[in-house]
């Protein structure tokens, strides 16, 4: 079985524009951690795209070269292999793009429905969604359209995309900036961390629960690292609000991100990232079992084994800086 993982930087989806230093040593990250588990599984091997700017990867794979258009190379790919697995940035809708393209192109397919990929472009629509499902998040205003009363610490962030990148923090309602596709949110302060989670028709599984690493410096924020499974699940809260999330947002399909802030009042969902995260690097180190085993399309004949009663997580550090 032939699955083509196309990850949407290294894939040559910036090829004629700079590669930005933060995002290449993410997605290098997730790839070649994906490449790994996946040729430890029986029968099954990995075929990539690559900008040709970059080392070629010891794997079959094709070059993306200065002036081609990498979704024509991608489409292409897609057609000849078993599997397609597309990854990339939700900002801009690239990634919901290429999980239509790939569903054109290949009937198996490892991502969350490009309708639900949509929705979760936008905090708006995220927040709304989880607010009439009553599970608790941080709530989310358009700039232009603030509740009386919100002030004091606020963040604000782009309403397209995902992240930490363009978030900045503010004083208070005064020192707020004016600018379209801005939404506001109140700061909460808590520990950041992120639910890994696996969603199967039968199941929907936390694999691990990470702690983030997000440095906060003159009112801007970035996004250093990750301990991969640092948190423990004692009372299964977390699980049960994975499994939540997962039904108020039908589609969701694969390994996913769910991004909260663990407050002395519970936990709050930030963001839902339909696609594996930088996290999924240190993923099967924190485990012990390579999560792959369990994700349907790649199982030939027959029904994927059922998800087993996982290992306490041992912590493992992830840096991106």
């Amino acid at each position: 079985m032939r699955v083509f993982i196309c990850e949407y930087v290294t894939s040559g989806g910036l090829r004629d524009k700079p590669l930005p230093e933060a995002a290449l040593a993410e997605a290098r990250l997730v790839r070649d951690a994906l490449v790994m588990d996946l040729e430890e599984l029986p029968g099954i091997s990995a075929v990539l795209a690559y900008d040709d700017r970059l080392p070629r990867p010891k794997h079959d794979a094709v070059p993306v070269r200065k002036g081609e258009d990498p979704w024509i190379t991608w489409s292409g790919l897609a057609q000849e292999c078993d599997v397609v697995w597309p990854i990339a940035p939700e900002a801009g809708g690239q990634h919901s793009r290429m999980v239509r393209l790939m569903r054109e192109a290949n009937a198996r397919i490892i991502a969350s429905a490009s309708d639900t990929v949509t929705l979760l472009n936008s905090r708006l629509k995220t927040a709304k969604r989880l607010a009439e499902h009553g599970i608790p998040h941080v709530p989310t205003y358009p700039i232009d359209a603030l509740p009386r009363g919100l002030d004091g610490d606020l963040v604000t962030r782009p309403d397209d995309g995902s992240g930490w990148a363009s978030a900045r923090a503010w004083p208070n309602r005064a020192a707020l900036p004016r600018g379209a596709g801005l939404v506001v949110q109140p700061y909460v302060h808590g520990t950041f961390a992120s639910l890994g989670v696996l969603a199967r028709e039968d199941s929907v599984t936390l694999l691990a629960v990470h702690r983030l690493h997000i440095s906060h410096l003159v009112g801007v924020f970035g996004f250093e690292g990750v301990t991969v499974g640092a948190i423990v699940d004692e009372d299964g809260s977390l699980a049960a609000l994975a499994r939540d999330v997962v039904a108020a947002f039908p589609g969701l399909s694969g390994l996913l991100g769910i991004d909260v802030i663990l407050t002395p009042q519970g936990p709050m969902v930030t963001e839902v990232h339909p696609r594996v995260t930088p996290a999924y690097a240190g993923l099967h180190a924190s485990l012990g079992v390579n999560p792959l085993a369990f994700v349907p399309e790649l199982i030939r004949e027959g029904k994927p084994p059922a998800v087993p009663h996982l290992p306490r997580t041992v912590p493992v550090e992830v840096k991106l800086r």
